[in-house]
């Protein structure tokens, strides 16, 4: 017999994509750990960042301070999502939860809810960056500590040497479109089957080079 909390649980399959937030609003409400984890990602991305919340941790009082982000010390109100490209709400309260919810879907902003798959319409990803390089485990909102764990895991395998490959890819890609051919023509796949990331690894980077250019 199904679990019928299971059951219930809302469809969280959705279309996987990379905000670009660099200069929009983006809202998040709460202001504890957990707040300051997730606003960490949209500074990152120069996101317009705004802080709801009546008490806020030193992390993120700080760079209210430091002009990094602004902070309304007060409780929410659904006017705040006003002019929000989305919002993140993160206080362990699921009445603030379902409120920012309902004020995202009525304006048509994207709302994140810890641990609230109900009160979500997106879901974070687990990251791993190398420059340019950016992979993404999630999970359906399913188990966060389960897209945390593989993402320690492929962090540990996926060293500093791919994002030297991504240049040498990237750069070959270029050439290909410069030279007015179609880079999906290329047999990327004999390239990596090459050897050359062990070629990479070992600082031959000229070398891995010329071994690309001999594949395609």
């Amino acid at each position: 017999m199904s679990d019928p909390s299971v059951d219930a649980r809302p469809s969280l399959v959705g279309f996987p994509a990379n905000f670009v937030v660099a200069g929009r609003r983006c809202v998040v409400v709460g202001a504890g750990r957990i707040a300051a984890r997730k606003l960490g990602s949209l500074l990152a991305a120069n996101a317009d960042v705004v802080v709801i919340a009546p008490d806020a941790v030193d992390e993120i009082r700080d760079a209210h301070e430091a002009g990094r982000l602004v902070w309304f010390p007060r409780a929410f109100d659904a006017v705040d999502l006003d002019d929000a490209w989305l919002a993140i709400t993160a206080t362990a309260d699921p009445a603030v939860n379902r409120a920012v919810f309902e004020a995202g879907e009525a304006r048509r902003v994207w709302v994140n809810s810890a641990d609230d798959p109900a009160n979500c319409s997106f879901t974070l990803m687990s990251v791993v960056r190398q420059g340019d390089l950016v992979v993404t485990i999630g999970t359906n909102g399913r188990s966060p500590a389960l897209a945390t764990f593989l993402r320690d895991h492929v962090r540990t395998e996926m060293g500093p040497e791919y994002e030297t490959l991504l240049e040498v890819f990237s750069e070959a890609r270029e050439a290909f479109r410069a030279s007015g051919r179609s880079s999906e023509d290329a047999d990327w796949r004999r390239a990596f089957d090459s050897g050359i990331l062990d070629l990479v690894r070992g600082g031959r980077v000229a070398e891995a080079r010329e071994l690309l250019r001999s594949c395609l």
